[in-house]
């Protein structure tokens, strides 16, 4: 209990978390942001890192001087993109066995299912589109993984949406990350990054499952 109310605490207040570490441990925040980005798309149990909102922070704190723009975008790219390579092969590993697991403290089965069917309607694009959808962006490259895709397309949607997800959320908390308002509501702000895309991935999910049993 006292982990998940941390975790809570950290998600809504990663800026000040942050800007902590930075002021204790100096260059350090460097590794524990890879680390942090790696684990959360490269491993299939923890979806509930707090992705987006990291990523804002970092261009915020970019923003007045506390980090490097360029290295934290170039670090955090290539976290994405091992994590989400790392997620793929795990997924080929396990392969259509995966369809046979329980949901557990270790595996959402709701949330692999969501992201199956988000995959099964729009293919490879899905890579790109899930970076920026909590939860479904762990699970996307695992079934991509599980599906079999190629190592090559997936490779190509896989730095694509790095690059367009890392690059384009850090620019953005770069830019508008220190206006007053923006810092006031900013724990409103993660809240809409995190209900708002798991919204549509449901309600996605749910009308492509009618679609399903229709036909059937």
């Amino acid at each position: 209990m006292e982990f998940i109310t941390f975790l809570l605490d950290f998600i809504l207040h990663v800026d000040v978390h942050l800007a902590n570490f930075v002021a204790a441990y100096g260059n350090w925040v460097y590794a524990l942001l890879f680390l942090i980005v790696f684990v959360e798309t490269g491993v299939v149990v923890m979806p509930f890192l707090p992705g987006d909102s990291l990523l804002f922070v970092v261009g915020a704190l970019c923003g007045v001087g506390l980090m490097s723009l360029p290295l934290s975008i170039g670090l955090l790219v290539a976290a994405a993109i091992l994590g989400n390579q790392s997620n793929y092969a795990i997924g080929r590993y396990f392969g259509p066995r995966v369809f046979q697991w329980e949901n557990s403290r270790f595996f959402n089965k709701n949330a692999f299912n969501q992201a199956h069917a988000f995959y099964e309607k729009y293919g490879g694009i899905t890579i790109v589109a899930a970076r920026f959808m909590p939860f479904l962006r762990t699970f996307a490259p695992f079934v991509a993984g599980v599906a079999q895709m190629t190592r090559s397309k997936f490779t190509f949607y896989d730095v694509t949406g790095g690059i367009l997800w890392v690059g384009g959320i850090v620019t953005a908390g770069y830019l508008f990350g220190n206006i007053p308002w923006v810092k006031e509501h900013l724990d409103k702000i993660i809240w809409g990054a995190i209900l708002l895309p798991g919204l549509l991935v449901i309600a996605g999910a749910l009308k492509a499952r009618r679609k399903a049993a229709a036909a059937t």
